[in-house]
């Protein structure tokens, strides 16, 4: 790997974009899954071959409208004969790390590329600001600093608040472009060696390789997120720690599927909520009510919420888009994240840190869980 740093002229954007379209016309990818403008001022991830297209990268822009892993996942699942790089933040690249473990994607022929993650706001709250390049540009100079906090009259999505793993790591990463703990008026690069190349990179002057001020940035960002998950935790687990609880904290839900159909790590192509195991006959209604004085309509919610928690607690890479894509504004992301925090524990696991690290579901270990009981003898 190449370590170095890039002039910007202080226009981030536009240095990003340059390296990205040197990219194409290297031929080092034949195309780009990036986040692109949009006309109303947000962003989508797009798939790109064309470099005069990449005027419009925007990766910078603090949104995430959906996690971008699912869309790799589309990309890659079937086999594809094209380069592809994947323009990703950090949560996007852990679900996608959990993804090809599971064989819901894979990186033959794909590389990752990531970017440090400043922060994300409401999809909605980003269009309505009455100033975005305000919001953006004081993103970008608090940076270096590694003390990012919202433009004044917004707030940052409650993942982005609580996430203490904002930027990209590990092997599995082709190619990291950083700014936080870098000087204004540069972006941190590093590269794989055939990356560097055809980017036409110069190695950092520095032997250290990153910037000298990186880590502590990092560590000043992360300390800061690492307090506001504790207390969102204990928060909430405070309120969901009986049935009565959990059933309060969802006593709202419409039963739309909307957390399912937008979590990434929610990826079997049939679900047991989508089937008619759960289109019960018009009578059985009736005879529960009879039973039970009265029953709920929606049915099942709790045990909708509940088989999905079990299903992917111990992959949940805690990028909110649950929460994001409630339309009853029920905290999904933050309560699983909870959860997931403890199972994830109790193997010692850590979701999207490794592709050479099996998720417990993949493997049986004789000695595990002794704790919670004594194996009978024969």
């Amino acid at each position: 790997m190449m370590d170095a740093l890039i002039d910007t002229h202080n226009q981030p954007a536009l240095a990003i974009q340059g390296l990205l379209r040197k990219l194409l016309e290297s031929g080092a990818v034949d195309a780009l899954l990036v986040p692109m403008a949009l006309p109303a001022g947000n962003t989508t991830p797009m798939l790109v071959t064309d470099p005069a297209a990449l005027d419009r990268a925007q990766p910078l822009t603090p949104l995430l409208p959906i996690n971008a892993a699912r869309a790799a996942s589309q990309l890659t699942l079937t086999g594809h004969a094209s380069k592809l790089g994947l323009v990703l933040r950090a949560c996007e690249i852990r679900a996608l790390v959990e993804l090809v473990k599971f064989q819901q994607a894979k990186l033959d022929n794909a590389l990752i590329i990531g970017i440090d993650c400043l922060g994300a706001y409401p999809v909605a709250d980003w269009q309505a600001a009455p100033d975005r390049e305000k919001a953006l540009e004081q993103m970008l100079a608090q940076a270096p600093g590694g003390d990012l906090a919202p433009v004044a009259g917004l707030e940052f999505r409650v993942a982005c608040r609580i996430c203490e793993l904002p930027l990209p790591e590990g092997p599995h990463v082709a190619l990291t472009l950083g700014l936080v703990g870098v000087e204004s008026g540069q972006l941190y690069v590093q590269a794989r060696d055939d990356l560097a190349q055809a980017l036409e990179l110069t190695p950092a002057a520095t032997p250290a390789g990153a910037p000298a001020g990186r880590k502590a940035a990092r560590d000043k960002l992360v300390a800061a997120r690492t307090q506001a998950r504790d207390e969102a935790f204990a928060a909430i687990r405070a309120r969901t720690n009986s049935m009565d609880g959990l059933l309060a904290e969802f006593s709202t839900c419409i039963r739309c599927h909307n957390c399912m159909t937008n979590c990434p790590i929610c990826y079997c192509r049939e679900c047991i909520f989508h089937t008619p195991t759960f289109e019960h006959e018009s009578q059985l209604y009736f005879q529960w009510a009879e039973r039970k004085v009265s029953v709920r309509r929606l049915s099942d919610t709790l045990l909708f919420h509940l088989t999905r928690l079990n299903h992917m607690a111990t992959s949940c890479v805690g990028c909110g888009v649950c929460t994001e894509a409630c339309p009853v504004d029920i905290p999904v992301g933050t309560l699983f994240r909870s959860v997931g925090q403890q199972v994830q524990a109790i193997f010692d696991y850590h979701p999207g840190r490794s592709l050479d690290e099996a998720a417990p579901v993949q493997e049986f270990r004789e000695d595990e869980l002794t704790t919670l009981g004594t194996r009978p003898h024969a």
